[in-house]
C-alpha cells in the first residue's frame, strides 16, 4: 500500500509540483493551502507523513506541527521554510518535526527525506509492537517482573484467579499488594462486578464495623436513615482489605464470622444478609509475629492463610530495575507528551544499585520526577534526586577487606583473591547483588558471570537482593 502525504502551503505552484513529483514517486497525495484546511482534512484522511510550509496565514505551520504532533504522534511531519536558521529547526523538532528543509526546496532531497521519515515510523510501530509483546509476556494485571520471583508468583496468580478462595497477600510498602487484588479480581470470574478496597488502617472501630456492614435507621446517634455496607456494594465482586494487620481485636471476630459463614449482620439489625463476595486481605506485617504478641487472632490468621501470596521487595530482584525503570519512562514521557528521554549509563546503574527501602512505588516516583525535570533527551544521575548513594559503602571503614587478617596473601593466585573479594562485597551488602557490584566497581551482570564462574550459589541474595 502506498504511503499517503499531505503537502501543506499556501503557494499553488508549490503543492502543484510537489504533488506531481510525490505521485511519480509512488506516493498518494493530499494537498491543502492552510493550516486549518490541513487538520480539517485529517479527520477524513489518515497522512503517513505531513509536508507544511512554516509561514502560512493566522496559524502557521509550527502551530500545525505541534497540533498534529499532539493529535497523532504516529504521523511524521517535515517543515519546510525560506526563513530561519538553526534556531528555527531546533524549535521545529522540539515541537515534534522529524526534519527541516529549506525552501526552495530540492525534489530528491524531500524524497529522501520522506524515505527515511518513514522508515523511522515503522521502527517507532515495530518498537512499540516490541514492547507490548514483552508487557503481556513479562506482566500480570498491572503487575512487571522478568525475574523468576515475579514469574512465579505471576503463575500462581493465574491460578488463584480462577478460585473463589480468600487469599492473604503479604508484602512491604510499595510492592504492589494492591495491584495484586486488583488482578486477581480483573482476570477472575467476578471481574465484571465491582472491586472494592477497604484501608483497614484509615478507621476507628465503630466506623469500621458500619463501613463494612452497614447500619439500620436508629442503629447510632446520627444513624438517620439505614445504609448498605461495603460487603453490600461489593455484591458479587471483591472487597480488598487492605492493612487487615491494623484491624482491631473486636472487628477481626467478626471478620471471622463473615469469612465462615458467609453472612454479614448490618450494625443494630438481629438480621443476617448474605455475602456475595471475594475476600482478598493483605498486610505488610508478619501475621504470624503479631499472633504472638497478642495483637491478632490466630483462628483468623490461620483462616486467611491457607491461600497466600508474598510479594517481593525489589531488593530481592534487582535484574527488574531496568525493565521497570525503562516502562515507567515510556509511560511517563506519552503522559507528558515530552521528546524521547533515555537514561545514562551511569543513571541506569545508578538505578540497579540503589536499596529501593520504598521498593517500585519509590521506583515509579523517581522516574516520574526525573521526566518532569528534565529537559533534556538524557536523563542523569542527579535528574533522579535520590539521597542516599549505595556505592558510598566502597568507601566505608573496613573496604577493601584485608585478606591476611584470614591466611596469607601470599599463597592465593588471582582467581581466588577475585573469588574471596566477591564472597566478602556480597556479605557485606546482606546478598544484595547491585550493591555487592558497586562495591567491587562492576556492572551487577559482571558480577553474575562471577558468581558463576566461581560457583557462588545464585540465590547467595536471597537475604537482600
Amino acid at each position: 500500500m502506498a504511503a499517503k502525504v499531505l503537502v501543506v502551503d499556501d503557494e499553488i505552484e508549490m503543492t502543484s509540483m510537489l504533488r506531481n513529483y510525490l505521485t511519480r514517486e509512488g506516493y498518494e497525495v493530499e494537498t491543502t493551502n492552510s493550516a486549518e484546511a490541513a487538520l480539517e482534512c485529517l479527520e477524513d484522511h489518515e497522512a503517513d507523513v505531513v509536508l507544511t510550509d512554516l509561514r502560512m496565514g493566522e496559524m502557521d505551520g509550527m502551530d500545525l506541527v505541534r497540533a498534529v504532533h499532539a493529535s497523532r504522534p504516529e504521523t511524521q511531519i517535515i517543515l519546510m521554510t525560506a526563513f530561519g536558521g538553526v534556531e528555527t529547526a531546533i524549535e521545529a523538532i522540539k515541537a515534534g518535526a522529524f526534519h527541516f528543509v529549506a525552501k526552495p526546496v530540492k525534489l530528491p532531497e524531500v524524497g529522501v527525506l520522506l524515505t527515511k521519515a518513514l522508515a523511522e515510523r515503522d521502527l517507532r510501530h515495530e518498537n512499540r509492537q516490541l514492547r507490548q509483546a514483552v508487557k503481556e509476556r513479562y506482566s500480570f494485571g498491572q503487575l512487571l517482573g522478568k525475574s523468576a520471583s515475579m514469574q512465579r508468583m505471576f503463575a500462581l496468580l493465574e491460578r488463584l484467579a480462577t478460585t473463589q478462595s480468600t487469599v492473604l497477600i503479604q508484602g512491604e510498602s510499595g510492592t504492589g499488594k494492591e495491584l495484586v487484588a486488583r488482578a486477581l479480581h480483573l482476570n477472575g470470574p467476578r471481574s465484571r462486578h465491582p472491586f472494592v478496597p477497604v484501608n483497614c488502617a484509615a478507621m476507628p472501630e465503630g466506623l469500621l464495623e458500619s463501613e463494612l456492614f452497614g447500619h439500620v435507621k436508629g442503629a447510632f446517634t446520627g444513624a438517620e436513615i439505614a445504609r448498605k455496607g461495603l460487603f453490600q456494594e461489593a455484591a458479587k465482586g471483591t472487597i480488598f482489605l487492605n492493612e487487615i494487620g491494623e484491624m482491631p481485636w473486636g472487628m477481626q471476630a467478626k471478620l471471622l464470622r463473615v469469612l465462615e459463614q458467609r453472612q454479614i449482620r448490618p450494625v443494630g439489625s438481629d438480621r443476617e444478609v448474605d455475602a456475595d463476595v471475594r475476600v482478598l486481605a493483605a498486610t505488610n506485617r508478619r501475621l504470624e509475629a503479631e499472633v504472638q504478641k497478642g495483637n491478632f487472632r490466630e483462628d483468623l490468621y490461620y483462616r486467611l492463610k491457607v491461600m497466600m501470596v508474598r510479594v517481593p521487595p525489589l531488593r530481592e530482584h534487582p535484574e527488574d530495575i531496568p525493565f521497570l525503570a525503562d516502562t515507567f519512562l515510556q509511560r511517563y514521557t506519552a503522559e507528558m507528551k515530552v521528546g524521547p528521554r533515555r537514561f545514562t549509563r551511569e543513571t541506569l546503574n545508578c538505578l540497579e544499585t540503589y536499596s529501593w527501602p520504598g521498593n517500585v512505588r519509590e521506583l515509579s516516583h523517581v522516574i516520574e520526577r526525573a521526566v518532569t525535570l528534565c529537559d533534556e533527551e538524557w536523563i542523569r544521575e542527579a535528574d533522579l534526586g535520590l539521597e542516599t548513594d549505595p556505592g558510598a559503602l566502597a568507601g566505608a571503614p573496613g573496604w577493601p577487606p584485608t585478606l591476611a587478617m584470614t591466611e596469607d596473601a601470599s599463597n592465593l593466585n588471582l582467581d581466588q583473591v577475585t573469588e574471596r573479594l566477591v564472597i566478602a562485597a556480597l556479605e557485606r551488602s546482606h546478598g544484595h547483588k547491585g550493591r555487592a557490584a558497586a562495591l567491587l566497581g562492576v556492572h551487577p551482570r559482571t558480577l553474575t558471570r562471577m558468581m558463576r564462574r566461581y560457583s557462588i550459589p545464585e540465590d547467595a541474595d536471597a537475604e537482600g537482593g
